[in-house]
This record gives structure tokens, C-alpha cells and sequence, in this order.
């Protein structure tokens, strides 16, 4: 059974890096890693209407993993308007380095 987090008040599930099956649902995603005091780190926060489409082969990843991220956390989410206000609020309490403009996507 896959270990769930909280960030804020939301609930996600943490997957490795690769070998998952995403499906085909909406959803919010964390590209963390643990920083030295073992506590999850978030270098990316976006958002998806497919995870599988999405996740798989992102653009951010390979400057998430350069920056320490081992693991994708995520949380199914169908709607929109919820996504993008959970993104936002995530990266203005973490500020992760990856979403610099704080424009989720």
C-alpha cells in the first residue's frame, strides 16, 4: 500500500518515480523528495485533467529530480475550478523552486 501525506489539508499518495500506472483522472501533482530532516520537499506543483497523459515524461521532471525529487504525490480531483485553487495555494504556502511565476499547470 502506496504511504499518503498531507500537504495543508489535502490528502496525497505517494508514488515512486517511475513504473506507475496512472489513470486516466484529474488531479493535483507534487514532485518531492526528502530534504535532510526526512520531512517531503516540494520542487513542483501542478495540475491535470489526465494524470496519465501528464505525469508520465514531464517537462519539469528532470530538473525536479536534479533538484532532489524521488517521488510524485498525488491526489485525484475532478474539478477544475478545485484543482486550480489547491495549486495555488499549495505553491504560495511552499513556494516550490519549479513554479517560479506561481502559474500552475
Amino acid at each position: 500500500m502506496n504511504e499518503r501525506v498531507a500537504w495543508l489539508a489535502y490528502e496525497f499518495t505517494v508514488y515512486p518515480a517511475t513504473g506507475v500506472a496512472w489513470g486516466e483522472v484529474p488531479g493535483v501533482y507534487i514532485f518531492a523528495g526528502r530534504d535532510p530532516q526526512n520531512q517531503w520537499q516540494a520542487f513542483y506543483i501542478g495540475q491535470t485533467d489526465s494524470l496519465r497523459r501528464r505525469v508520465p515524461g514531464h517537462e519539469r521532471w528532470k530538473a525536479a529530480a536534479q533538484l532532489g525529487a524521488t517521488h510524485v504525490h498525488a491526489r485525484v480531483e475532478k474539478q477544475t475550478l478545485q484543482r486550480e485553487g489547491i495549486v495555488r495555494e499549495l505553491i504560495q504556502a511552499f513556494r516550490p523552486p519549479l513554479n517560479p511565476d506561481l502559474t500552475p499547470s
